[in-house]
């Protein structure tokens, strides 16, 4: 009886077609199942998420089709079938070995990005929504490589589709340049982060505390109020300053004194600006000399850090400095400087004596004569 011949193969074979189809699929479901447990074991144990996404691939994202196709197909080679019906077989198995490829890829892409998205939805919502984005690109890059491996492993010549596909691209890219610009601008802004929300920035003759980074612009709340839109590609290729990120604040100042100023005074005006500096909270002083002769005026010039990098603070501190200098100065008897003219008359006459009148000031560094 097991010598019976059904459709080209005795019955015997049928059987053991059925059998290694049967074992080929049961053993495919026992490996599952040992990899799915060790890979739990593994996720309790470690803090990494790779091993999440396999047991998730594992677990969820291994469709019983492709166990059933793979177990059919080699179920198949115990028996003798005609060379068509072998290569549609063959045909079939790889298709659902490159679907099932496909399927732990996408699963992977879409879990990974989603967990992006949740770690960047509590730190800048406004940003997060671009993960959905690369997500679809990577999909739409994936499938596409697949269906071209598939027709290539069916034996379909795909040279020329490529081809075809690849001068479309070029057309459409063309035709959406601009578009396409600010969109992968916006990916370069998500993933090289030059600025966030929250972040007050300069870009020429522009600033302003950035409100949203979308797909195809940014939108940044000028001082004076109104809402600057800029388009991605525009901020990408700007020089772009960002005070949200400055640690510290360098500030340099200058006083001047009258020229009339004695000698051991102005040798301890640095000391005085450097006491001064120094009794302000949050504050690294640097320096403070005696820079220059000006015009009218004797010039110190200071320097120190303000160690945050808030506005506020720095113009509070400026200003306590400020105070604490007119009041020293007041103390020590030191006066400041203001512009100041002098001017020589002289009347015509060989016996007159030049007088000077003097305009407002003590200090004098030219002079005009008039006769």
């Amino acid at each position: 009886m097991l010598e019976q011949v059904l459709y080209g193969n005795s019955l015997w074979r049928w059987l053991a077609a059925a059998g290694l189809a049967a074992g080929t699929y049961g053993a495919m479901r026992l490996l599952q199942g040992i990899t799915r447990r060790h890979l739990v074991h593994l996720t309790r144990r470690t803090a990494s998420t790779w091993d999440d996404i396999l047991v998730h691939l594992v677990d969820r994202r291994t469709h019983t089709l492709f166990f059933l196709v793979m177990a059919a197909y080699a179920g198949t080679l115990a028996l003798q079938l005609p060379e068509r019906a072998q290569a549609a077989l063959r045909g079939l198995a790889v298709v659902a070995f490159f679907a099932q490829t496909a399927w732990w890829a996408n699963g992977a892409i879409g879990y990974w990005f989603g967990e992006a998205y949740r770690r960047q939805q509590a730190t800048d919502p406004d940003s997060a929504s671009a993960y959905y984005l690369l997500s679809l690109l990577s999909r739409v890059a994936l499938w596409s490589v697949v269906a071209l491996a598939v027709l290539r492993n069916l034996g379909i010549n795909i040279t020329a589709l490529a081809t075809g596909l690849g001068v479309a691209g070029v057309a459409v890219a063309l035709a959406l340049q601009n578009i396409l610009g600010d969109l992968f601008a916006s990916l370069s802004i998500l993933l090289d982060k030059p600025c966030v929300v929250g972040d007050f920035i300069i870009l020429g003759d522009y600033m302003g505390t950035v409100e949203h980074i979308g797909i195809k612009t940014t939108r940044v709340r000028s001082l004076g109020g109104e809402q600057i839109v800029f388009s991605n590609a525009d901020l990408l290729g700007s020089r772009i300053r960002n005070y949200k990120r400055m640690y510290e604040r360098r500030v340099l100042f200058q006083v001047g004194v009258t020229y009339s100023t004695p000698h051991e005074k102005l040798e301890r005006i640095p000391t005085i600006l450097r006491e001064i500096v120094e009794a302000q909270r949050e504050v690294r002083f640097d320096r403070a000399h005696f820079a220059r002769y000006g015009d009218f005026a004797l010039i110190f010039e200071v320097v120190y850090y303000v160690q945050r990098p808030d506005y506020n603070f720095y113009m509070d501190v400026q200003q306590a400095i400020n105070l604490a200098i007119y009041r020293r100065f007041a103390e020590e008897g030191i006066e400041f400087a203001y512009p100041t003219q002098t001017i020589y008359l002289a009347r015509s006459g060989p016996a007159q004596e030049p007088f000077a009148a003097s305009a407002a000031g003590q200090g004098t560094r030219g002079a005009t004569t008039q006769p």
